[in-house]
């Protein structure tokens, strides 16, 4: 009889264990999803910007319609992505883009000048500030989450409920130019 119930109450706390880290990397799952969200948020704004961009450059920059294109087709692709992937991919482009962008604004003086433009720009980078901090915040909850399904006993409940390791929100091609030292010139 003892021996019973020492069975049972092994039985019984594996269960409770079991149920425990099933119920954590559902809680980290749905953390990493409500962080995409918080990030989606401000990619929607930025991408409302967007418009008003190409508009206030259109003028000055005629000639300069590829980097225009790109940028508006880049949008346009974010804003269709549907999976949290897709929508890394897509924003990943948008910014490398946006980045195209302030190259070749680079070479109007008089926009720069504009008022509007510099309002707009200034709105811009708030929102690129925002989107960064959101982003770590993402990542943050996916490390987590990528940490759970990778350690033990975790791994063994997350391989049986096909809980997987989830991609970071990366800088993508923008790594280069962030890890080049910045230069600095007296002139």
């Amino acid at each position: 009889m003892s021996t019973l119930l020492i069975i049972l109450g092994i039985i019984i706390l594996l269960v409770i264990i079991i149920v425990s880290l099933y119920n954590r990397l559902v809680k980290l799952r749905n953390n990493r999803e409500q962080a995409f969200a918080d990030v989606d948020v401000q990619l929607k704004q930025r991408h409302d910007m967007i418009p008003q961009l190409v508009d206030a450059v259109k003028g000055y920059m005629l000639h300069e319609r590829g980097v225009l294109t790109e940028v508006t087709e880049a949008r346009a692709n974010a804003m269709k992505a549907t999976s949290i992937n897709d929508k890394i991919v897509a924003e990943n482009r948008l910014s490398t883009a946006l980045d195209g962008l302030k190259v070749a604004v680079e070479a109007y003086p008089d926009l720069k000048a504009s008022q509007n433009f510099l309002n707009l720009q200034n709105e811009i980078s708030d929102i690129e500030n925002k989107i960064a901090a959101a982003r770590r915040f993402f990542n943050s909850a996916t490390k987590e989450l990528n940490v759970a399904t990778e350690v033990f006993p975790s791994n063994l409940i997350a391989t049986m409920f096909n809980f997987k390791r989830e991609p970071l929100f990366e800088l993508g091609d923008q790594r280069a130019v962030v890890e080049e030292p910045p230069k600095i010139q007296f002139s």
